[in-house]
């Protein structure tokens, strides 16, 4: 490790640089915590994979994702914030609410005396050469946030759990048929979802079924391909946007054993809080967040995880 006398001293380290890490450097700067934010290997986060987000305050005719993520940086660094190409790789966090320790790229360390964590998640996928290909152009991983632009036509969407219920039934709303692709012979889902589903009129649903393929051109998606795994019958279905329900990954490995988690890897933090188990550490966005995932309610939570590391560093300096 570093030598103690080496080693960078900050006020906050953020870690992660989509919505939830550059509102937090926003909020931290302006209160003059000199936030340092590591972007990560993706800079930007999930939305800079997204082409248009039309559901975002403050953007009437709507934006591309990677232009708003270099708005949000480009507010951020207005105000401060040092934005430095770089991923967390190890961390060692003092339990008492000492001074934490982050390892950057494997090769050097830097203390903090507050760690933002908005590592955000990453959206499982099935795999498939076409869903790479079409991403973005009829291939979705949020109904909520792209549903819209399939009002009126035909869709799939992959998925057996409440979140594919969900999303199916929301689908169901703006588009005209909805094909839900399951893999088993039965749903995941809860039975208050699995009612809603039944009780949808424009929902078919497509049980031991399997995406072989999806099919397009230059516009983008036009069908897809999938197989009955138990009669092997393959079938093509007429629709032009494909979703995909199957989960999320919190981006949490680097905490195991560390903070506090839910079964599914996720971040815990107090109530009405982005706290976590360890003074001086707070997470925010999508790497605490398994239920609403939405750009905005990430910034809402960055916005919290800095006022409250302004709040934990005044309070340990008047020593409360």
């Amino acid at each position: 490790m570093t030598n103690q006398a080496e080693m960078e001293h900050l006020q906050c380290v953020i870690i992660g640089s989509g919505p939830a890490g550059y509102t937090a450097a926003i909020y931290a700067a302006r209160a003059d915590l000199k936030p340092v934010v590591y972007t990560g290997i993706v800079p930007g986060g999930q939305l800079t994979q997204t082409t248009e987000v039309d559901n975002f305050p403050g953007y009437p005719q709507g934006i591309t994702g990677p232009i708003m993520m270099e708005d949000l940086k480009a507010q951020a660094e207005r105000f401060g914030t040092d934005v430095r190409f770089g991923y967390a790789t190890k961390v060692e966090f003092s339990k008492d609410g000492g001074t934490h320790k982050v390892e950057i790229d494997g090769t050097k360390w830097v203390s903090a005396e507050t760690v933002i964590i908005a590592t955000g998640a990453t959206a499982k996928w099935l795999g498939l050469p076409s869903e790479e290909k079409y991403n973005g152009f009829g291939v979705s991983a949020c109904a909520v946030c792209d549903g819209f632009f399939f009002k009126g036509q035909d869709v799939a969407i992959v998925g057996a759990g409440d979140t594919a219920a969900e999303e199916a039934t929301y689908l169901a709303k703006l588009c005209r048929k909805v094909y839900m692709v399951v893999r088993k012979d039965e749903f995941k889902a809860s039975k208050a979802m699995v009612h809603r589903v039944q009780n949808t009129a424009n929902i078919e649903v497509l049980f031991n079924t399997e995406t072989e393929e999806i099919l397009g051109g230059e516009q983008g998606v036009n069908a897809v391909r999938v197989v009955n795994n138990q009669t092997k019958e393959t079938r093509v279905l007429d629709v032009t946007g494909f979703f995909v329900a199957i989960g999320h990954k919190p981006n949490t490995e680097l905490f195991q054993g560390v903070l506090d988690m839910d079964e599914t890897g996720y971040l815990v933090t107090k109530s009405d809080s982005t706290a976590t188990n360890i003074p001086g550490v707070f997470a925010c966005g999508d790497v605490q967040d398994h239920i609403y995932r939405q750009a905005i309610t990430a910034a809402g939570t960055g916005c919290m995880a800095a006022l409250e590391a302004e709040r934990y560093l005044a309070a340990k300096e008047s020593g409360e």
